[in-house]
């Protein structure tokens, strides 16, 4: 499995799903790990990240990031929901040393396309889409160890609760271990 980039895809029908998928995730997640989301406006990025908030344990209720650029919400690991569609704004929040509580943080940034070289390379991607008639198609990518830890755990708690279903038309096969 070393060097080898892991995939997984899954639809949503409805917000809440998104965000139970998010809450598995983040049952997972510890300092230092970096969720990057990339979608259009609408796509279920803060939802997803609402559910990765609860699932750390966190009560606080958890909105979009946009206008403030980073959230943070403490629980037993901090989390930085960070926003970085104004990237020009959030650069500065970069450049002053924001860069240096991400090794003991847990950092979900959407919009994560525009951060370049700002972002962690050990990072588990997620690109959501929607689908006709309301739902999401979610394709999660691993490209390094973490990531694929932590998509291997998702993987495992998706097929033992089952609150999404997998795409129809999906290369990936969710049930078989990859």
């Amino acid at each position: 499995m070393i060097g080898m980039e892991v995939n997984f895809s899954c639809q949503t029908s409805r917000e809440e799903e998104t965000e139970s998928l998010g809450f598995l995730l983040g049952s997972f997640l510890r300092g230092g790990d970096c969720i990057a989301l990339y979608g259009d406006l609408g796509a279920g990025k803060t939802a997803f990240s609402r559910g990765i908030a609860h699932g750390m344990g966190i009560a606080t209720p958890v909105t979009s990031p946009s206008y403030l650029l980073c959230n943070e919400y403490d629980g037993i690991t901090p989390l930085l929901h960070m926003d970085a569609y104004f990237f020009e704004r959030l650069e500065s929040l970069l450049a002053e040393g924001l860069p240096q509580r991400f090794p003991t943080s847990i950092l979900v940034v959407e919009w994560a396309e525009k951060m370049g070289d700002w972002l962690p390379t050990d990072r588990l991607e997620l690109h959501l889409e929607h689908l006709e008639g309301g739902g999401r198609q979610l394709h999660f990518s691993a490209p390094a160890q973490r990531a694929r830890e932590l998509l291997e755990s998702l993987k495992e708690a998706q097929k033992a609760r089952k609150p999404v279903n997998p795409p129809t038309d999906s290369p990936v096969d969710p049930s078989k271990s990859q």
